[in-house]
């Protein structure tokens, strides 16, 4: 059970962390120069009302989901990350467990691609951030709650998506995600919340099912993805993604070549969002 020390651990931290830093716009009166809740809550993918009551001691059961978001939302230190793992009552996860953990050297590499779209998943393939321009160019996962923030969830129990697939490349895709899922099944098999997931998914898609039980094998590659974009357009991007040694973080990397019309629309789009962000 979460301690009073807790939320007032979440109010000092939050008030430490300038906007800037962690990628949001510092524009607007501002009482405090750390972030406000509506911030935290975004980049954590926390509701406002949640953070609200963990702050102020009416929410004293956070799991261990929320407290990594927490942590990395407010860009703690390792012993600052264990600390409140500890004021939450909670012990932190182990090897058995798939990581959520972005290290600060993976953190500062993610300040410096300020106009690349990147995202950073845990090996099952669950949003943990998402910086402007991939948010822009992908959509906005901010209102993304708990089982939402999987992508292979998302691809197999939602219609909304900007990537366009040929059948033979869906089929693909698909049996890649299947497969890496398995893979990472392999490597944490006591892992609740993955063993969870699996489950839900074999209930809710009869696609993912079917694959799961034929043994899919595989796993999700770079490729190029063509990306039919509301308000620039179709853009022809190179995905790559590439593996934290250690954590098995997935950093999903989105570029286009130089001189290229999907470089001008990407380099807009990054324009465009930054501009719907601030308003």
């Amino acid at each position: 059970m979460a301690t009073a020390e807790f939320g007032l651990a979440l109010r000092r931290w939050r008030d430490r962390v300038e906007p800037e830093a962690a990628g949001l716009p510092a524009g607007g009166h501002r009482r405090a120069a750390g972030l406000r809740r509506e911030e935290v809550a975004q980049l954590a993918g926390i509701s406002v009302d949640y953070i609200t009551r963990l702050e102020q001691g009416r929410a004293s059961n956070p799991s261990t989901q929320v407290v990594e978001a927490l942590a990395r939302a407010l860009r703690l230190t390792g012993l600052e990350r264990t600390h409140l793992f500890r004021l939450a009552g909670l012990h932190l996860p182990g090897p058995e467990t798939i990581s959520g953990y972005i290290t600060p050297s993976v953190q500062r590499m993610l300040d410096r691609l300020t106009g690349t779209p990147v995202a950073v998943y845990d090996a099952a393939w669950t949003l943990l951030i998402a910086n402007q321009p991939f948010t822009a160019l992908m959509g906005d996962p901010s209102r993304w709650r708990g089982v939402e923030r999987n992508g292979v969830w998302r691809h197999f129990t939602s219609a909304g998506s900007y990537v366009r697939y040929t059948p033979e490349g869906r089929r693909a895709h698909e049996k890649g995600l299947v497969g890496s899922l398995r893979e990472t099944s392999d490597r944490y098999p006591a892992d609740p919340g993955l063993q969870s997931l699996i489950a839900q998914l074999c209930a809710h898609s009869t696609r993912f099912a079917e694959l799961w039980d034929a043994g899919a094998v595989g796993r999700r590659d770079s490729n190029r993805k063509i990306i039919d974009h509301p308000d620039v357009g179709t853009l022809e991007l190179d995905c790559d993604i590439l593996t934290v040694t250690g954590s098995d973080l997935r950093i999903m990397i989105y570029t286009a070549e130089p001189g290229t019309e999907a470089a001008d629309r990407l380099a807009l789009l990054s324009v465009l969002g930054t501009q719907s962000f601030a308003g």
